[in-house]
C-alpha cells in the first residue's frame, strides 16, 4: 500500500479525534453503567478503554521515542509505502466498512476482563489519546517509511512507523466500536455488580 503521508496523517488524526469525543461522552454514565457487561464473556465500556490503556502503555512510548530520535526530513518522505507485515496487522486490526471486525484472541496481560475499573480510566485514555494526536502532528515532518518500531509480539520483529501508527489508531478505532456498542445495550439504571 502506498498513500501520501499528509493523507494518512489525517485519516489517523480524525480517528484520535473521534475516539476523545466519544469517551468524553462515556463521562456521561455512572461507575455501574461503565462496568456494565452483557455477559460473563463481553467486556464493558471501562473494560474496552483499558485494554487500549494497557497496548498504549507500550506503542506510545515506543513511537515516542522514534520521533523524539529523529530530525524532521521531508526530503523523499512525501509518501508512505506499508512494509508487506505492517500492512498485514493493520489491516487486520482495521475495523470492516459495516462496522463488522475480525475475530481474535486478545493477549492475557493486555485482557481487562474481569476488572470493575475506576472511571479515571477514562481520563488515562484520554490523555494517552492526546499524546498520539501529538505525535501524529509530530510525525508529518518524518520518514514514516524508514523510521522503524517495536511491536508487542516480539522484539525481534520491527514494524515502519506508519503501520504502527495505521495498527494502533485501527486497533482503537476497533474498540471505540466496540464500546459503543456497549453502551447502545447499557441498561438506563444499572444495579450494583
Amino acid at each position: 500500500m502506498k498513500i501520501q503521508r499528509q493523507a494518512l496523517i489525517n485519516e489517523l488524526s480524525q480517528i484520535v479525534e473521534k475516539a476523545i469525543t466519544s469517551a468524553q461522552g462515556f463521562k456521561n454514565l455512572s461507575p455501574e453503567q461503565l462496568n456494565f457487561k452483557e455477559d460473563a464473556n463481553s467486556w464493558s465500556i471501562l473494560e474496552c478503554l483499558e485494554h487500549l490503556n494497557l497496548y498504549g502503555d507500550f506503542y506510545l512510548p515506543e513511537i515516542e521515542t522514534q520521533i523524539l530520535k529523529t530530525p524532521s526530513t521531508t526530503a523523499n518522505a512525501e509518501v508512505f509505502k506499508s512494509g508487506w507485515l505492517g500492512n498485514y496487522f493493520a489491516n487486520s486490526m482495521r475495523p470492516k466498512a459495516d462496522g463488522s471486525v475480525n475475530k481474535m484472541k486478545t493477549f492475557k496481560d493486555k485482557d481487562p476482563a474481569a476488572s470493575n475499573l475506576p472511571i479515571s480510566t477514562i481520563d488515562r485514555f484520554i490523555k494517552q489519546q492526546e499524546s498520539l494526536l501529538n505525535y501524529l502532528k509530530q510525525a508529518q515532518k518524518l520518514d514514516l517509511t524508514k523510521l522503524k518500531t517495536g511491536i508487542t509480539l516480539t522484539k525481534w520483529i520491527k514494524l515502519r512507523l506508519g503501520d504502527t501508527l495505521r495498527f494502533v489508531v485501527y486497533h482503537i478505532e476497533r474498540h471505540m466500536l466496540q464500546a459503543g456498542r456497549v453502551e447502545v445495550k447499557v441498561p438506563v439504571a444499572v444495579e450494583g455488580n
